[in-house]
């Protein structure tokens, strides 16, 4: 189905979730590298600690997933038997080798297709060495494509004495991110936190607040008051595809009247090998989107996403 980019009156903006993950072992710098000339309007970072309290760059606050940490340190492992990124310093992280993820239960990989587990060697990089990258491209090629960090878990490191939000706030500033006119989104599963990040830390950034289908559920059972409550905080939200697609006719009207806020809707995760089951491709899952109202996805397929609606 051939689709005119004036076919989706809502859908615009494209967030290349953890780089260019399906063709390369999320966030390591070469999936960060191979998104960028894709031309997405973001790429996005997740970000946690480590113990000497460096920002890297990693999808959750385990490395087992992701990385050979079980092969160099079998002895660091915690009581549940995963391994954290908080206990490793950042010299330590930066011996692992990074590979595509996989379920540790099974150890059988998520997308089977993607790349080899063996192979190439990646590493885990840092926020910094991930924005200067990013910002390099932008300058080299005379682009402007912004990015779209997440906060991981704050409460678990404040739990380890650690002040995530502020350390990230720094590290943007540093690199000229301080003001809703920059280009870049602050994300962050805890509405607290994005609360705190806004009054106590003081932040200028246009902040998202993430929900998974559980919170797409409450959100479509909110009032207006509490829908202009949440405006009042924050910009937009970040929400699970497969809870909007869950009751559309509700997930419609819920977008409509966050857009009469002010506030802008973007889903996530877009993935040609792993679509909701209603639909076969990835162009009927837009289309859906796009009816139901939201302004961007995350993808882990940006080319393909920006070729349909661009």
């Amino acid at each position: 189905m051939a689709i005119a980019q004036s076919d989706f009156t809502n859908l615009k903006t494209v967030i290349a979730h953890r780089g260019a993950s399906g063709y390369l072992p999320e966030h390591s710098l070469e999936a960060i590298a191979m998104a960028h000339p894709m031309n997405p309007d973001y790429i996005e970072p997740d970000i946690v600690l480590t113990k000497d309290s460096q920002a890297i760059v990693l999808h959750d606050i385990h490395l087992d997933t992701t990385t050979n940490v079980a092969e160099l340190f079998p002895d660091r492992k915690r009581n549940d038997g995963r391994y954290y990124a908080i206990d490793f310093s950042l010299a330590e992280i930066k011996t692992l080798s990074v590979h595509e993820r996989i379920d540790i239960r099974t150890g059988k990989r998520v997308f089977p297709d993607r790349f080899p587990i063996v192979g190439s060697e990646f590493k885990i990089p840092t926020l910094r060495e991930e924005i200067e990258l990013i910002q390099g491209l932008n300058k080299s090629r005379n682009i402007d494509i912004g990015i779209y960090p997440e906060i991981k878990e704050p409460e678990f490191h404040n739990n380890e004495g650690k002040d995530i939000s502020k350390i990230v706030l720094d590290i943007l500033a540093d690199y000229g991110y301080k003001d809703k006119e920059d280009k870049v989104f602050l994300q962050c599963f805890d509405l607290n936190e994005l609360k705190r990040i806004r009054s106590e830390l003081g932040a200028r950034l246009e902040l998202i607040y993430l929900l998974n289908s559980r919170g797409v559920s409450s959100l479509n059972n909110a009032s207006d008051a509490e829908l202009k409550t949440l405006s009042e905080v924050v910009d937009g939200l970040g929400v699970s595809i497969n809870g909007l697609l869950r009751n559309q006719n509700k997930s419609k009207e819920s977008l409509a009247k966050l857009h009469e806020l002010g506030l802008v809707v973007h889903g996530w995760t877009v993935r040609k090998d792993s679509l909701p089951s209603a639909f076969k491709d990835i162009e009927s899952l837009l289309i859906k989107l796009d009816e139901l109202g939201v302004d961007g996805v995350f993808t882990d397929f940006s080319d393909l996403v920006i070729k349909i609606i661009k």
